[in-house]
């Protein structure tokens, strides 16, 4: 996502009308080869080959590479088990509005689900994905303003909602939460485009909507959503620029999520679970192109890792940073896997990965993996028990 900050002349035209309504007319639905600002082909990538020197950092061989496939533009992977405790990933592909799903063991493409429009079941510019107990994915609908519900492993759409709410929804994380489950979605809202076509962030007194929660649960025997409420720092210190990642750890009461504004500084901000900024910044040291995915492996005694992507075109960075502290730990990077945006780590892993394997998001157009047990090798990390 490209985007600068407004003049403050203009900050100053708008103040009068800086409420930011929802769009009045149905989404239109984007060409294929509709490009981001954080998407390959960019004229301000960072290259890695050029850095490399100056980031320490190990190489960590991925596991396997999906096969690429460049009309895709894949985004955000998410995985499950199946009922043979097999590991399956779904991938949102933003250019042609599916789905698809590959042998978590594997890389091998399966099938894919969706297609363009706003029906249930359709999808227009999927992005943020989640699944959760090996029974339902969430999908992120930028240009649909919605979030999607589908069951799993057979993807009937289950519902939708949000959509009188999102203006321009990225990410999301999805946790238990009384009869059912708590989303919680980033909300990229702009003022429109500037004269060079980049997206103009409001001002801070306007980013508190950074950040939209919903409860879903089960009514008389379907799904459905309820909102309860916003959230969004807006100080100069707390705010969130420009919002994709979220990602939460409830021991700590701690929601992590990403500043992908590099004018400002691209790094992690702390939040509390209740939505309020936490005073404390993660990664703003190491991160040197911009911050992308977030995911977490939490172990048995309370200790793990952050494992959050710095993307640059040709090589992704991924930092590590203690679940505790937040310290930064290490950082590697892939034989090959570059330009990351979303990433998830499977904690329990399968037969295949007994100790858990990451997901991350490669070139647009494909999904790598990394099992745990190589990441631990290489940062001489400790044994987490699960």
């Amino acid at each position: 996502m490209t985007v600068r900050m407004i003049p403050l002349a203009m900050v100053l035209a708008l103040s009068a009308c800086s409420t930011i309504a929802p769009p009045a007319a149905p989404p239109v639905a984007q060409t294929a080869n509709e490009k981001e600002g954080d998407e390959a082909g960019k004229e301000d990538g960072l290259s890695f080959a050029r850095l490399q020197a100056q980031i320490p950092h190990v190489v960590v061989a991925e596991a396997w590479v999906a096969r690429p496939e460049a009309e895709d533009n894949v985004d955000s992977p998410a995985s499950w088990r199946d009922q043979d405790g097999r590991l399956k990933v779904v991938a949102s592909a933003k250019s042609i509005d599916q789905l698809i799903v590959y042998d978590g063991d594997t890389g091998a493409r399966l099938r894919t689900i969706g297609g363009t429009g706003q029906a249930l079941g359709q999808l227009n510019r999927p992005n943020g994905v989640a699944t959760i107990d090996d029974r339902y994915v969430f999908v992120v609908e930028r240009d649909n303003h919605r979030v999607q519900m589908f069951s799993l492993p057979d993807f009937q759409p289950l519902l939708v909602f949000a959509q009188d709410d999102l203006l321009q929804p990225y990410g999301l994380w999805v946790r238990r939460h009384g009869d059912g489950y708590e989303v919680i979605v980033s909300d990229n809202y702009t003022l429109g485009e500037d004269a060079q076509g980049e997206d103009i962030i409001p001002p801070l007194a306007d980013l508190d909507r950074r950040f939209r929660r919903y409860q879903v649960a089960q009514q008389g025997g379907r799904w459905v959503a309820s909102a309860r409420g916003h959230f969004g720092d807006t100080t100069g210190a707390g705010a969130i620029r420009v919002t994709e990642s979220v990602f939460g750890d409830e021991a700590y009461n701690r929601l992590l999520v990403a500043e992908e504004d590099i004018a400002t500084g691209t790094r992690l901000r702390e939040y509390t679970m209740d939505g309020k900024y936490a005073g404390r910044d993660v990664g703003a040291g190491n991160y040197r192109a911009q911050a992308e995915g977030i995911a977490l492996m939490r172990c048995k005694d309370g200790s793990g890792w952050w494992v959050a992507s710095d993307q640059f075109d040709d090589r992704t960075v991924f930092h590590l940073f203690d679940r505790r502290t937040l310290e930064h730990t290490g950082s590697f990077v892939g034989k090959v896997t570059g330009l990351t945006d979303g990433v998830w780590l499977d904690e329990r892993g399968d037969a295949r990965f007994p100790k858990g394997v990451f997901y991350a998001s490669h070139l647009d157009q494909a999904v790598s993996a990394f099992d745990w047990r190589d990441i631990a090798a290489a940062l001489d990390l400790p044994e987490c028990e699960r």
